[in-house]
């Protein structure tokens, strides 16, 4: 595999990752704001983090669900 082959590919991940942090994101903002606003508030980001992975939790347990 060539190193431009290599790259393409890793940013391809990069970006789908991006993508999908982003969606969560907003899905949490929309869906959930006061544990957002208390994260951006205080400062603290586990309670943001924690719930983001609930997000893609559901997220991904709902599509196996589907297959």
């Amino acid at each position: 595999m060539s190193l431009a082959r290599l790259s393409v590919s890793l940013f391809g991940v990069v970006a789908v990752m991006a993508a999908t942090l982003a969606g969560a994101t907003i899905w949490l903002m929309l869906t959930d704001p006061v544990t957002v606003a208390d994260a951006v508030n205080e400062g603290n980001v586990s309670p943001l983090v924690q719930a983001l992975a609930g997000v893609l939790y559901d997220a991904v347990k709902g599509i196996l669900k589907y297959l």
